[in-house]
């Protein structure tokens, strides 16, 4: 049996949860800019130096803000999409494609408008796909969350989850098919209203990167042991029910350095 809103131990003071979650969320968001910058800084302008060191100083103070004991759930919410933008408002310098078309100018869905978005909605829906089958896994309902509003048929749960791990496992991998060129401006297609989709070729190769960056193994900051990344969506689902259930005082996030 899922275990649901009226089992949970802390449903009614969400807090700490939300908390850990936009904390997870915004930290490893930070360190994929850093990382870029890292990685190949020499080649970025002057200009482009200075938006991400803008993004990375901000990123630090929203989560020191974040941080403080008398933040509540609205807060955090508004510090989270505050944080949100501030990385989209950069993500296109991180862009390396010789493909005009591949430009990023910001989020957007339903229906994406561009290549880039067309290609992190569907590792998104990848992602969100293996947190609810991870939820689920350990006996959580994934359509009770936290960070998420409940909504008739939304996995709320899920996207909670997916929350800290978008960055490193969804946007760096995007990043990575577009930057080493595997997905070309050819792998896109406009359909009628305007949106942009993965061709079926795309789908293939976004596919068969997301299978082999899942068997990439990182160290867990919690557990302290090397797990391979397509795993990490349960045993943060592990980690949620056993803080639910009042085996740990909190829940750790999925850090990424």
């Amino acid at each position: 049996m899922l275990l649901r809103r009226a089992q949970y131990r802390v449903c009614d003071t969400p807090l700490d949860i939300v908390r850990s979650l936009v904390l997870g969320k915004t930290a490893n968001q930070r360190s994929v800019l850093m990382r870029a910058v890292r990685d190949y800084g020499e080649e970025l302008a002057p200009e482009q130096k200075q938006r991400m060191a803008a993004a990375t100083d901000r990123l630090a103070s929203i989560l020191r803000r974040m941080s403080q004991s008398e933040c509540d759930v609205e807060t955090l919410r508004g510090a989270e999409g505050e944080a949100a933008s501030l990385y989209f408002g950069v993500f296109d310098v991180l862009i390396r494609s010789p493909d005009a078309q591949m430009r990023f100018h910001g989020r957007s869905r339903r229906p994406p408008l561009d290549p880039v978005n067309a290609l992190l909605s569907f590792l998104y829906t990848l992602l969100t796909h293996d947190c609810r089958s991870a939820a689920e896994s350990v006996g959580l309902d994934p359509a009770v969350g936290f960070l998420h509003r409940d909504r008739p048929g939304r996995p709320s749960l899920a996207l909670d989850l997916m929350e800290e791990l978008r960055p490193v496992l969804a946007d760096r991998l995007a990043l990575s098919l577009v930057n080493r060129r595997q997905l070309r401006a050819r792998d896109f297609e406009i359909r009628d209203g305007g949106g942009v989709w993965l061709t079926e070729e795309g789908r293939r190769t976004v596919l068969t990167a997301w299978q082999e960056r899942k068997k990439e193994e990182r160290r867990h900051p919690f557990l302290e042991e090397m797990a391979p990344l397509g795993l990490v969506p349960y045993l943060q689902a592990q980690l949620l029910a056993r803080h639910l259930r009042g085996d740990l005082d909190a829940y750790p996030p999925w850090l990424w350095k």
